[in-house]
């Protein structure tokens, strides 16, 4: 993805910042609007409550019939106002009010915030209320303020009763200076969490890049990947999901890597294996004499044999190139020893020599027939080509004093592998060299193939060899399979010395190497030196 096309949208980083903000402002306003709710309604019921408890008293001090600072009777209802303006203490934002009909209106004497006689427009609303017979409480609101006032009226007090002049208490708090000091404190509130917001902003955008540092990894290594270098690999620490994620790309990037790998060695050798032979195919039409029969003949014979060659040498191409494909081995449970007298009755036809058992394991083991066979009459077929007519080519099945593992090998008596040479020969189109020996015919695939096989088993390809005495080639295979992730353990011992030997077969003429078997699958070849990976083996 360009640049351009990628800072057209928000980042990840970013939206997660955004929703991180959205969430903490959508509760921080949550919790203080309903705290402001909440709180508007206990002053409101504050303020109701102190009213009721005021005309309570009134009526209380109205009822005594004596007026507490005087000593003496109370005479009128105006009488029973007065004293409750002289004994009441307003609130800090309340006023208090004396009121009579046709006349100035009652105040008291002491340093009250709340004039309520200033406020004309409520004297004119609550005068009408003086006559009534009962408290009443009203929320009038005038120019001046937003008001809850009471008016208890006093209709008569004392032995006179009727006829005298009615006078009314007035009781008022101002609202909205009530409500104007707590919302002071959710303006502070306000500011609190808008600073909040900020270092809430200021931490998630640093936790988020850290958290989201993998996938950043994950990108700058993506955009190093071309088609020349695969190796570019994303640090992995921790063991969160992220990190499970780099694993997961890595393990990707391996297998895209071994693709490829594997693709390229592919082109590379059948253009390097191919080459030799279309050349000489192609010299011997250019000087072939088509009017002479004898040259026709010969040419096309040589042509025709270097056909064959590159056809075997494609099909093991094509076998190496499928050895990472999970399908490359099919294991089920096969009965070893009868696999084995199987492979030895198809070897005795490779050539004049004395095919013999060393020992034979009869255990069923999770194995492919297929690959194994192919795997066994590969070697076989290396120890005619290495061995002289007439000598010992031995095979031989046991299991490991564990139980653990079981070791197929074959034997011969040719002329061995030098100790500098064992690790070579497991790389492809490398041949084991012997002084004053022709160079051995064959592409130097067949030690590639049958160490991709033993990988592919879970096990590896041991080789024991002594210049003059001969070889053995071992493969170790466990009886359980083990994940293909799992590298080989230590290299074995060589399997164990031939026990008495069978009668020699009937010798017959050498034929061609076996051909590969059908089918493909993964496995990585272990030896007990180390070697390249099974696409990069060859045979001696």
């Amino acid at each position: 993805m360009s640049r351009q096309t990628r800072g057209a949208g928000l980042t990840v980083r970013t939206r997660m910042l955004a929703a991180f903000l959205g969430l903490s402002a959508l509760a921080l306003l949550l919790a203080g609007g309903a705290a402001w709710f909440l709180q508007r309604e206990q002053v409101d019921a504050r303020i109701e409550d102190s009213l009721e408890r005021s005309a309570e008293e009134l009526a209380t001090l109205a009822a005594s019939g004596v007026n507490p600072v005087t000593g003496e009777p109370f005479t009128s209802p105006e009488d029973v106002v007065v004293a409750a303006i002289q004994l009441t203490v307003p609130a800090h934002n309340e006023g208090i009010l004396g009121l009579r009909e046709g006349r100035a209106p009652l105040v008291s004497q002491q340093d009250v915030r709340l004039r309520l006689e200033d406020d004309a427009e409520l004297v004119a609303a609550l005068a009408p209320l003086v006559g009534g017979d009962d408290v009443v409480l009203r929320s009038p609101r005038t120019a001046t303020g937003d008001y809850r006032a009471l008016v208890a009226p006093v209709r008569s007090v004392g032995a006179a009763g009727a006829g005298q002049e009615p006078a009314a208490l007035v009781l008022a708090y101002d609202r909205g200076a009530e409500h104007a000091e707590f919302a002071q404190v959710f303006r502070t509130y306000a500011v609190v969490a808008l600073g909040a917001l900020v270092l809430i902003g200021v931490v998630g955008w640093v936790v988020a890049g850290r958290l989201l540092q993998p996938i950043r990894a994950l990108s700058r290594t993506a955009q190093r990947i071309g088609d020349t270098d695969l190796s570019a690999r994303i640090p992995v620490t921790g063991n969160d999901d992220l990190s499970d994620l780099s694993r997961t790309v890595n393990g990707m990037l391996d297998r895209l890597e071994g693709a490829f790998e594997s693709q390229r060695r592919l082109l590379d050798d059948v253009g390097h294996e191919l080459r030799t032979p279309l050349t000489v195919v192609r010299g011997h039409l250019e000087l072939m004499d088509p009017h002479d029969a004898a040259d026709a003949s010969e040419t096309r014979d040589l042509a025709l044999d270097e056909l064959d060659r590159m056809n075997r040498l494609v099909d093991d191409l094509a076998t190496l190139a499928t050895a990472g494909r999970p399908d490359f081995v099919r294991p089920l449970d096969v009965d070893l020893g009868r696999l084995l007298d199987d492979v030895h009755d198809k070897v005795r036809t490779l050539g004049d020599r004395r095919w013999l058992v060393d020992a034979r394991a009869d255990v069923a083991a999770r194995v492919d027939a297929q690959r194994l066979t192919q795997a066994l009459l590969q070697l076989a077929a290396n120890a005619v080509k290495f061995s002289a007519p007439g000598s010992v080519v031995a095979l031989g099945s046991a299991v490991s004093d564990d139980g653990a593992h079981v070791r197929v090998w074959v034997r011969d008596e040719g002329v061995g592998i030098a100790p500098d040479e064992h690790s070579r020969i497991f790389e492809r189109f490398a041949q084991a060299t012997t002084p004053g020996r022709a160079h051995p015919e064959g592409a130097g695939l067949g030690l590639a193939i049958v160490a991709a096989i033993a990988a592919g088993h879970g096990g590896r390809v041991l080789v024991a060899s002594t210049p003059g005495v001969g070889s053995t080639f071992t493969l170790d295979l466990p009886l359980v399979p083990v994940p293909a992730d799992e590298g080989p353990g230590p290299a074995a011992a060589a399997p164990p010395g031939p026990v008495a030997p069978t009668a020699p077969t009937v010798p017959s003429a050498p034929s061609a190497p076996t051909p590969a078997l059908p089918g493909d699958g993964p496995g990585q070849r272990p030896d007990d030196s180390p070697h390249p990976a099974p696409d990069g083996r060859t045979t001696r």
